[in-house]
């Protein structure tokens, strides 16, 4: 046997499968962990632009306007949606987050003019008060449904599954569920919570299409209705979810986060967002529904990049999570308190892990205060403070966002179009079925040429 077999690492049965069956084994017990998949997807880094050169004329990236204005919800609703970025903020619960960040978020979004979304677990003040434009999410669980705050939101959103774990429900583990969050959810403080993983008031389309009615009714037809679904059979899902009558559709892909689950299912269960926002495309063509019913990706949205991407591909906004909360400070070294940067490392070795490994959001005890509800962790997010972080961000994103739609000769980022793109390998132009670079070869579509 030669040297190097000695120490060859088997692939199927490397360190990090050997640690997952010992730990199996020992405990008998299956992982729970927070933010999204670890391992490496198709994903908008797999895409390019073609910008302007001699063939296609670049607007002057300082002095040509580049429109960002996004409208959501024009299908039904007496009041659309008006935001001044498509770069809207991901649901995320009051439970999962803190009150001081979904404070935060709520500022943020108003600042740059778009929306912010509850989350499970109801609406809390600070948000509503801090949000000019508030979502309001209807889960499975109907915890801290209350008729009176749907009435007080802009837009609602029914969840059907999430893209971090879709046909699995929510969960909040005990340590998280203090005084205030099980008021608001009707549980009892200090216990495990899981949530549904289907609505209990429908069992088809037909009993979906009721809901959505009632909604409508409830709010005298002027918010729009969102419908949310994880990214798995995506075409069909999004077909169903236009008949039974939404203004809007977001589809969230297997690469977005959560503050708890099954690492089976942030790793293995449903496809990527690359994959879910063609399909999502093509169902509303085929449906002739593509512009009359607005579509949000969600999953895995990063940059500017990654934004102007999308809305190519046929978006016509997006939804950010993770990196609303890196961008508060989740996997930071520091935290800032007072005006002063503080060292999180003690509290980042107190879980075993160190910043920017941290998956760590299910037990309550993040060490820059985002994901907890601890009362001397969740100071560590001063919600002027992560205001403007997060304003910066989405700011950066929309700049970003308009120098690429200008070198490509938009004055509106939603001219952006997918002859725009073409894909860096094989798989990607498969899944977002756009030519491989220097081809005009798509996969499973075109002759190879």
């Amino acid at each position: 046997m030669s040297k190097h077999q000695h120490l060859e690492e088997s692939v199927g049965f490397s360190s990090k499968t050997r640690d997952y069956i010992q730990r199996a084994s020992s405990t008998g017990l299956y992982e729970i962990r927070g933010i999204g998949a670890k391992r490496a997807l198709p994903s908008f880094d797999d895409l390019v632009f073609l910008a302007g050169s001699a063939s296609r004329y670049p607007l002057e990236g300082y002095r040509e306007k580049c429109s960002t204005k996004t409208v959501l919800g024009t299908r039904f609703a007496k009041n659309p949606i008006v935001l001044d970025t498509p770069i809207t903020v991901a649901g995320m619960s009051f439970g999962a987050l803190s009150a001081n960040v979904k404070e935060s978020l709520g500022m943020a979004a108003t600042n740059m003019g778009t929306s912010t979304t509850t989350g499970d677990g109801g609406m809390t003040p600070e948000e509503r008060n801090s949000s000019k434009t508030l979502v309001y999410q209807c889960l499975p669980s109907r915890y801290g449904f209350n008729p009176d705050d749907v009435r007080r939101a802009d837009a609602i959103e029914l969840v059907i599954g999430q893209g971090a774990k879709p046909g699995g429900g929510g969960m909040l583990l005990g340590q998280k569920v203090n005084a205030r969050v099980a008021g608001m959810r009707t549980l009892p403080q200090g216990v495990d919570q899981r949530s549904a993983c289907r609505h209990p008031d429908w069992t088809g389309p037909d009993d979906l299409a009721i809901k959505i009615a009632e909604l409508r009714e409830l709010t005298d037809w002027e918010k729009p209705i969102y419908i949310k679904i994880g990214a798995t059979r995506v075409y069909h899902d999004v077909k169903l979810a236009v008949h039974a009558g939404a203004d809007v559709i977001v589809v969230d892909g297997m690469q977005g986060g959560t503050a708890a689950t099954q690492t089976v299912f942030i790793e293995h269960v449903g496809i990527p967002t690359l994959a879910a926002l063609r399909q999502a495309v093509e169902a509303l063509e085929d449906m002739d529904m593509f512009g009359t019913v607005q579509l949000i990706v969600s999953g895995g949205i990063r940059s500017g990049a990654d934004v102007a991407k999308a809305l190519a591909m046929g978006a016509d906004a997006v939804a950010i999570g993770q990196g609303m909360m890196i961008s508060l400070g989740c996997n930071s070294e520091t935290y800032i308190k007072d005006g002063e940067h503080h060292s999180a490392e003690a509290d980042y070795a107190a879980l075993g892990t160190k910043a920017g490994f941290c998956h760590h959001c299910h037990t309550g005890k993040c060490p820059t205060g985002v994901t907890t509800q601890d009362p001397i962790l969740e100071q560590r997010i001063e919600p002027k403070v992560g205001a403007k972080h997060v304003t910066n961000y989405i700011k950066t994103l929309t700049m970003e966002l308009t120098t690429v739609a200008r070198a490509c000769g938009k004055s509106n980022v939603h001219h952006l179009e997918r002859e725009d793109l073409v894909a860096l390998t094989i798989e990607s132009a498969a899944m977002a079925k756009l030519p491989l670079a220097g081809t005009s070869w798509i996969p499973g579509v075109t002759e190879n040429k």
